[in-house]
């Protein structure tokens, strides 16, 4: 029994005398063993004093306290070198590597109070014998518990201890130690089983908990991955309208706690739908990502302050600048903002160009909550869209004042009467060459009766916003063909619609059910359009044109040169008319550019045979030099300012013996 025990011993010890290589697992043995190692030695030095006290005055002094001494002392000090690690943070490898110098270290120490023992017991009576018996087995038991968690260091002890215990006890001959023996043998065999399982669940355990945490981790990734893609612009890779929202929540709390200012500012790109419309949806999304990167690289590098950058949606991009900005820093970014996206793109063979407008708004000056910021923001835009397309402009009190204006307007225009409080005014669109009235275009103005006049420029825009455009020109067409069927035959209607009216999907259908009860041939009507609403939707716009048309109505492309692709839209639509932005005749007699302009754009309808119409005429030499460059129709103050239904037949009157003195003069003549 004893050989086969020493054999599976020696057998264990070899195999398993290398600390195992699993990082986690070492690492778990570590932090357990250096709790645990503190008991041993305790144990060890408690039992090696007694069984020393008993054979002070029976063994030599050197054996009974210095040898004892030695011992106990080299046991302290490991005590205190252990108690040390648990505060200390190790890596891997310097873990593995005193867990191997223990497994060596415990050999001799072992040996050490091993051979102390045997040197100690030849001295003793039967009952100081019976002690070292004892002491060896009871404090080998107790030794091999603490080095549970490194089971190479527990099967060192067992071999150093228990071989030779159970040889030397037993060539003794007493029956009773051999005996004891043989106990402690069968004991430590079984302690030796209940080691490998325990080491054994152990090592499942660290195995499971590695398992679990990888499990943990690839979960944790898992969140962080769709938490990163819920918050991320698929096509942009920027932040997306949640994460902006989110950080404008995050910001203005801070901003608030802090008493310090924030500000948010909303980017939109001036001409991209046109982009869209002339090179496709793949060459559009090449361009936001190219504005996007170049517009990031601005915020990225703008300091002090710290600017979040993201995509709203579409051309809108968002900003929150936090660092207690002022107006100049906001000024200063924008205008870096404008000068990286004006620069040229250059994708395949399709050169782009745009910009882009921004609004601002700081808190506290401007708002005094989070959304109501976001809302002042977009108001700055709204309003540099208007009036400073391509520009930055910030939140102000003048702002806030329209935006209470905007409000009152948009309140009373739910509640107006159109029949009552809507007119029209009509002015006329005369023959350059022979300066005869060809037509009336058709201007609406209100009457509130709490406003007053209020100017088309703000309650078209007000009706568009709230929902009411399509009923008021519905109202205003059914008026203004009533007019027009008083007027001569020959004399044309000029109607101007919104892009609502000619997007949405039923838009049209209202008003040819008007043109054709209303008696009034659709070859005298003219319906305007301008390029912001063919590029709202050009599908849609496309197929209310081509409706308008098929009924023998011609069509306008008003504002013309103010957009961003007009020449697409000469192209593409079935025009009749162009009519060229008054700035540009303003000062034709003094700008030599404006003349070039007007001459460039007056060929261009040449070669397209459609007709030119050119508004803002106010002085004969203007009128002289647009038919001099081939313009076919004039319209603006030199002939008469927009005039009431009503005093139409007057007007046409006049012209007439106008017309027919300036006749008879040149007859004369």
């Amino acid at each position: 029994m004893p050989a086969v025990n020493l054999k599976a011993y020696l057998v264990a010890a070899i195999e398993l005398f290398r600390v195992s290589d699993d990082a986690d697992l070492t690492r778990a043995q570590f932090d357990a063993f250096s709790k645990q190692i503190p008991l041993l030695y305790f144990i060890l030095i408690s039992n090696t004093i007694a069984v020393a006290y008993t054979y002070v005055n029976v063994a030599p002094d050197w054996l009974a306290m210095i040898v004892p001494s030695v011992l106990t002392a080299l046991a302290a000090l490991r005590t205190f070198w252990w108690l040390r690690q648990r505060h200390l943070v190790r890596s891997d490898a310097d873990i593995l590597r005193n867990l191997r110098a223990t497994n060596w270290m415990t050999l001799p120490i072992a040996a050490g109070f091993t051979a102390w023992s045997f040197a100690l017991y030849p001295y003793g009576d039967p009952f100081a014998k019976s002690q070292v018996a004892f002491y060896m087995a009871v404090t080998v038991i107790g030794c091999i518990f603490s080095l549970m968690h490194l089971r190479s260091a527990a099967l060192i002890v067992t071999l150093i201890v228990d071989v030779p215990y159970v040889l030397f006890f037993w060539a003794t001959g007493e029956p009773t130690l051999k005996a004891i023996a043989v106990n402690n043998l069968l004991v430590s065999g079984a302690m030796v089983t209940v080691l490998f399982i325990y080491y054994r669940d152990f090592a499942d355990l660290v195995a499971s908990r590695k398992s679990l945490l990888v499990q943990q981790a690839a979960t944790q990734a898992l969140s962080d991955e769709n938490f990163r893609l819920a918050n991320l612009d698929s096509l942009t890779e920027l932040p997306n309208r949640r994460r902006f929202f989110a950080e404008l929540s995050s910001a203005f709390n801070d901003a608030e706690r802090r008493h310090v200012s924030v500000a948010v500012g909303i980017i939109d790109l001036d001409g991209f739908k046109p982009i869209n419309d002339n090179y496709g949806h793949s060459v559009g999304d090449r361009v936001l990502i190219e504005a996007g990167r170049r517009i990031r690289e601005v915020c990225q590098g703008f300091g002090p302050q710290r600017v979040e950058f993201a995509r709203l949606g579409g051309d809108e991009f968002g900003l929150v600048v936090c660092g207690d900005p002022e107006d100049a820093d906001l000024e200063r970014l924008g205008e870096r903002i404008c000068e990286q996206v004006k620069l040229p793109y250059q994708l395949d063979t399709a050169h782009t160009g745009l910009s882009c407008s921004i609004g601002f708004a700081l808190f506290p000056r401007s708002a005094s909550t989070a959304e109501a910021l976001y809302e002042c923001a977009d108001y700055s835009l709204y309003h540099a869209k208007r009036h400073l397309r391509g520009r930055t402009v910030i939140f102000s009190s003048e702002h806030e004042a329209e935006i209470r204006s905007r409000g009152v307007i948009e309140t009373l225009l739910r509640t107006a009467d159109f029949s009552a409080e809507m007119d029209l005014m009509f002015q006329p669109i005369v023959d350059a060459m022979s300066e005869h009235t060809a037509g009336f275009e058709a201007l609406a103005r209100w009457q509130s009766p709490r406003l007053g006049w209020v100017s088309p420029a703000d309650f078209i825009p007000a009706a568009e916003r709230i929902g009411l455009i399509r009923p008021l020109t519905q109202a205003l067409l059914v008026r203004a063909l009533a007019a027009a069927r008083t007027w001569p035959d020959h004399t044309r209607l000029s109607f101007n619609l919104s892009a609502h009216d000619i997007c949405s999907p039923d838009g049209i259908l209202p008003l040819i059910a008007i043109i054709e009860k209303s008696g009034v041939p659709p070859r005298r009507l003219d319906f305007e359009i301008t390029e912001t609403a063919v590029t709202f939707d050009f599908a849609r716009a496309q197929q209310s044109i081509a409706a308008l048309k098929a009924m023998g109505c011609g069509i306008s492309l008003d504002d013309f040169g103010t957009g961003y692709s007009s020449l697409s839209h000469v192209h593409r639509l079935p025009l009749d008319k162009l009519k060229i932005d008054r700035s540009f005749v303003a000062d034709i007699n003094e700008n030599p550019v404006s003349h070039k302009i007007i001459k460039s754009l007056t060929g261009l309808c040449d070669d397209m045979e459609i007709a030119c119409v050119v508004e803002g005429v106010e002085t004969r030499a203007q009128l002289d030099s647009l038919r001099r460059l081939g313009c076919d129709f004039v319209q603006g103050y030199y002939f008469a300012k927009p005039m009431p239904g009503a005093a139409i037949e007057d007007y046409l009157a006049r012209e007439g013996e106008r017309l027919d003195a300036a006749h008879g003069a040149k007859v004369v003549a």
